[in-house]
């Protein structure tokens, strides 16, 4: 597991299912992909500034910040969060619905500074809508770098990993 720089929590990147993941209005030259890791490339968008971001994951966490790495031209400006939607969202419904958090960034939080959510709100979280409604500078495109989730597993039990301590199955004591 990445180090998140926060104390308690770590990089949600590896309980990603990148199956499960989407973007609307992605470049095909510059992908979702590509802003998930830090080895290069971006995410841009492509007819104009606004990107949905869908992330799936694996089991259930509890989110407490992110951190965003883009451009200071063209990154993201105001983004709205939502989770735990049926399926990805279309750009009137992120404009309209109402939102978990809403947050305005400035160009020094585009360079990797610690953006904190809602962490009360956003504690049994299966998939997370990050909807990016302008840039910095009102540029013709959005760019993302990086995108990091920052918090840790909801803790479950499985009832198939109990083992049977004594009897017969289907026996009462």
């Amino acid at each position: 597991m990445e180090d998140s720089g926060v104390p308690g929590h770590i990089d949600l990147l590896p309980m990603v299912n990148k199956a499960g993941c989407e973007c609307l209005n992605e470049s095909d030259d510059h992908p979702f992909t590509q802003a998930l890791n830090s080895a290069g490339g971006y995410l841009e968008s492509d007819t104009d500034e606004q990107l949905i971001l869908y992330l799936s994951f694996n089991q259930a966490v509890k989110l407490h910040s992110m951190r965003i790495k883009a451009p200071a031209d063209c990154g993201p400006k105001t983004i709205k969060v939502f989770i735990n939607q049926p399926h990805t969202i279309d750009f009137d419904t992120a404009e309209s619905a109402n939102p978990i958090q809403e947050i305005t960034l400035s160009p020094k939080d585009l360079e990797g500074e610690l953006i904190t959510l809602k962490y009360v709100k956003l504690q049994n979280v299966m998939n997370f809508t990050i909807f990016i409604k302008d840039n910095q500078t009102e540029a013709e495109t959005t760019q993302i770098s990086y995108l990091q989730i920052i918090g840790s597993p909801v803790q479950t039990t499985k009832m198939a990993d109990f083992k049977r301590v004594a009897g017969k199955k289907g026996e009462s004591h």
